[in-house]
C-alpha cells in the first residue's frame, strides 16, 4: 500500500508538469512566464514552507546522522559529476546544470510526501532533517557557487556569502529556529500553510512551462548520465553509509529514499537566475522524476 501511495505521488508530480507543458504548447504561457512563477516560489511559497517545516520539527541525534548521510551523498554527486564534465565535452552553462541536477535532490517537495506515506510522522521529521541540514545548505553553498562559476550572467555577480545570507529560504530558516519557542496564532500558521501549499504545484507547472521536449533527445546521453548518478549511484552510497551510522532499518530506508530523489526543483530556479542551460536542467528534472517511478520503489523493495 505504501509503495502504491509513493507511485501515486510521483504520477501526480508528472501530471502537474504536464499541465505546464500544455499551457506552453497552447500559447497560454510562454517560456518567459516561468520567471514570474519562480519569483512567487522563491519569495513567497518557499520561505513559508521552510518556516513551517523547521519551526515544528523535533530535533534528535538520529537526525544528525541522517543529515551526514545526505552530505556524503551530495559531495559524492558533485565529485563524480565534476569528473564527468571534465571528460565529456559540454558548454559551461550545461556543465553547471549537469553538476547541480546530478547532486541535489528533490528532498523537500517530493521527499516530504513520500516519507510521510512510507514512514509516517517520524519519517517526515527525518526527511525534514535530511532536506534542511543537508540538501538545502548544500544548495545554498555548493549549488550557488557552481551556478555562479559556470553560469553566464554578463559578469553581474554578487558574493557567495551575500547570496546565502539574503536567500529567502535562508532567512526563513533562521526565523523558524528563533520562533520555535513562540506559540504561533492559528490564523498566522494557517496562512503560512496556505502559502507553503503553493510551492509544489507552481514549481511543477513552472518546470512544464520551461521544458521543451524536443531538447531531450539531443542531450539524451548526458541526461542518462544525470539519471545514473542521481537515481542509482547516490542511493547506493546512502545504503552503505546509512547502514554503518543508523541502527533503525526505517531510518536507513528513509536516508536511501531521500538520496534517491530526482533532481531538485530549485535547480531550475538557479538555472534561470544564473543563466545555466535552462532547457537541459528542465529536461534533467523531468527525466529523473520519471525515472524515479522505477528506481525509488525498487530500492525500497530491496531494503524492505
Amino acid at each position: 500500500m505504501s509503495l502504491i501511495a509513493l507511485t501515486e505521488v510521483i504520477l501526480t508530480v508528472l501530471a502537474l508538469v504536464a499541465i505546464g507543458v500544455v499551457l506552453r504548447a497552447t500559447g497560454l504561457l510562454s517560456f518567459e512566464d516561468a520567471k514570474p512563477l519562480n519569483t512567487i516560489i522563491i519569495y513567497v511559497g518557499l520561505p513559508a514552507l521552510v518556516f513551517q517545516a523547521v519551526r515544528g520539527a523535533e530535533l534528535g541525534m538520529d537526525l544528525v546522522w541522517i543529515a551526514l548521510v545526505g552530505w556524503i551523498a551530495v559531495l559524492v554527486g558533485f565529485g563524480v559529476s565534476l569528473a564527468v564534465t571534465r571528460t565529456v565535452k559540454m558548454t559551461r552553462p550545461r556543465a553547471g546544470g549537469f553538476m547541480i541536477t546530478s547532486s541535489l535532490g528533490n528532498t523537500g517537495y517530493l521527499g516530504y510526501p513520500l516519507a510521510l506515506a512510507l514512514f509516517g510522522q517520524v519519517g517526515l521529521v527525518r526527511a525534514i532533517a535530511y532536506d534542511h541540514l543537508a540538501t538545502v545548505i548544500a544548495a545554498l553553498t555548493i549549488g550557488i557557487a557552481v551556478a555562479q562559476r559556470y553560469g553566464d550572467d554578463d559578469g553581474e555577480r554578487t558574493s557567495l556569502l551575500k547570496e546565502i545570507v539574503t536567500f529567502p529560504g535562508t532567512i526563513a530558516l533562521v526565523l523558524a529556529l528563533l520562533a520555535r519557542p513562540i506559540a504561533m496564532p492559528d490564523a498566522v500558521s494557517g496562512g503560512l500553510d496556505m502559502l507553503a501549499s503553493l510551492v509544489v504545484p507552481l514549481m511543477m507547472i513552472s518546470l512544464g512551462v520551461s521544458l521543451r521536449p524536443a531538447a531531450i533527445r539531443p542531450a539524451l546521453g548526458q541526461l542518462m548520465g544525470v539519471a545514473g548518478i542521481k537515481l542509482l549511484l547516490l542511493p547506493i552510497v546512502a545504503v552503505g553509509v546509512a547502514t554503518l551510522l543508523l541502527d533503525d532499518p526505517d531510518a536507513v530506508r528513509l536516508a536511501v529514499l531521500q538520496a534517491g530523489m530526482p533532481s531538485m526543483m530549485l535547480s531550475l530556479v538557479f538555472a534561470i537566475r544564473y543563466r545555466l542551460d535552462v532547457e537541459f536542467v528542465a529536461s534533467a528534472i523531468l527525466v529523473t522524476t520519471a525515472g524515479a517511478l522505477v528506481t525509488v520503489p525498487a530500492f525500497q523493495l530491496v531494503l524492505g
